[in-house]
């Protein structure tokens, strides 16, 4: 698979940086510090990892109180986009949703003087620090990555005990917030499968623990767990979720690709089988039959491509700043953003696989194309006369490279 994630953010995406490691560069180590180490083939999916920085800026770069308290009052936030809770009481959408759908912002405020926590949904979406944040976790895990942001007033509590059905790293912003994790409830739970309040023993907690400004914890999916303001100040923190994709979706699109491929698998189910009477014995015999070869004739490689490649159309492209180099005289020096892509090859040209969908290049030489996309800077005069000026333009408004001087 041709796929790089390479390139040194420039000044447009500065963030945070911990110990020479800028937090795109290193998503995980930014995260988890140390703990980042044998993560993935550790804790991931599997245990909890609680992580103290002593740090209160670090993740300061990607929100504040005082950027939730700008969003309330100046964006047109719609039913869906912003909700409130109150574990201590019952709070109605109606309660701050006015009748056209649009945010009562009156109402949001009224409520969070009286306990209820705010929560901003998928902020990532008109976020640009949440935005470019998440595309480099999405490069780590190959999943699509989402941030809800939770204020709580003092001494409040948002929701009552539950578990989330992806995993999640939860970054404490400011004040600090009061954690208790409990059993695991279900192991590794499908997207499906969503908390059902009474179905499940609580017991004690497995773990307390406070994050503070600048701490951080993963929860894995299935394990039950709450969490409350403490201390005199608002808890704003944000949630990372990793909604993943399973082995089961992968054997199950390699089991539909054989099926799809041949004929006996397309043939009509047995007429009447619905019935009452129907006699099931010859159809499990015939079943039996059809399925036996299926692990020999399955293959992982066309499956995994065809996953891999809707990841990589279905995310956001990263287009910041590719108007403003439009705007510019030619000239200067290039180098590719971080990035996910698949090059193929194609009768009469290449296909370029990126976010926001694919590109088709007739004339540009895969060398050229792998050169401009491979991190290393590089100017006009290095892609060759005849195919420079297309082939940058086109990569710069995909939002594939940008330039750097």
């Amino acid at each position: 698979m041709d796929a790089v994630g390479v390139g040194r953010p420039n000044d447009r995406h500065q963030g945070v940086t911990v110990a020479g490691q800028h937090h795109l560069e290193d998503p995980l180590g930014w995260l988890l510090g140390p703990a980042a180490k044998g993560f993935l083939g550790g804790a991931f999916e599997r245990e909890p990892v609680i992580v103290h920085h002593d740090d209160p800026l670090r993740f300061r770069s990607l929100l504040s109180v005082a950027a939730v308290d700008r969003k309330v009052a100046e964006q047109d936030l719609r039913e869906g986009m912003l909700a409130m809770v109150d574990a201590s009481r019952s709070v109605d959408a109606s309660d701050f949703v006015a009748s056209s759908g649009a945010i009562d912002r009156v109402a949001v405020a009224r409520l969070y003087s009286r306990g209820a926590t705010i929560i901003l949904n998928q902020v990532h979406q008109s976020d640009i620090a949440l935005a470019t944040f998440c595309r480099s976790v999405e490069r780590v895990f190959s999943c699509h990555v989402q941030t809800n942001i939770y204020l709580t007033p003092p001494g409040s509590q948002g929701f009552h005990t539950h578990y989330d059905n992806h995993d999640v790293f939860v970054l404490q912003i400011e004040g600090e917030k009061t954690w208790r994790l409990y059993d695991q409830a279900i192991e590794a739970p499908y997207r499906g499968e969503r908390f059902e309040p009474g179905r499940h023993s609580i017991g004690e907690p497995s773990h307390s623990f406070v994050l503070k400004a600048g701490d951080c914890a993963y929860v894995p999916r299935g394990l039950m767990h709450d969490a409350s303001a403490s201390g005199d100040s608002a808890s704003l923190h944000v949630t990372c979720g990793l909604l993943a994709r399973t082995w089961a979706d992968l054997v199950l699109e390699a089991i539909s690709e054989v099926c799809v491929n041949d004929p006996a698998f397309r043939r009509s189910l047995p007429p009447g089988f619905a019935n009452r009477d129907f006699d099931r014995a010859g159809a499990r015999e015939h079943f039996r039959a059809l399925v036996a070869d299926i692990p020999m004739r399955a293959r992982l490689d066309g499956a995994l491509d065809l996953l891999t490649d809707q990841f990589i159309r279905s995310r956001e492209p990263d287009v910041l700043g590719a108007v403003e180099s439009g705007s510019g005289p030619r000239g200067g020096r290039y180098q590719a953003r971080p990035s996910l892509w698949r090059l193929l090859d194609e009768d009469g040209g290449l296909r370029l696989i990126a976010p926001g969908g694919d590109m088709t290049f007739s004339r540009a030489p895969r060398a050229v194309i792998e050169r401009a996309l491979s991190g290393q800077p590089f100017s006009h005069e290095d892609m060759g006369p005849d195919q420079a000026d297309e082939l940058i333009r086109r990569l710069t408004v995909a939002g594939l490279i940008e330039r750097i001087d």
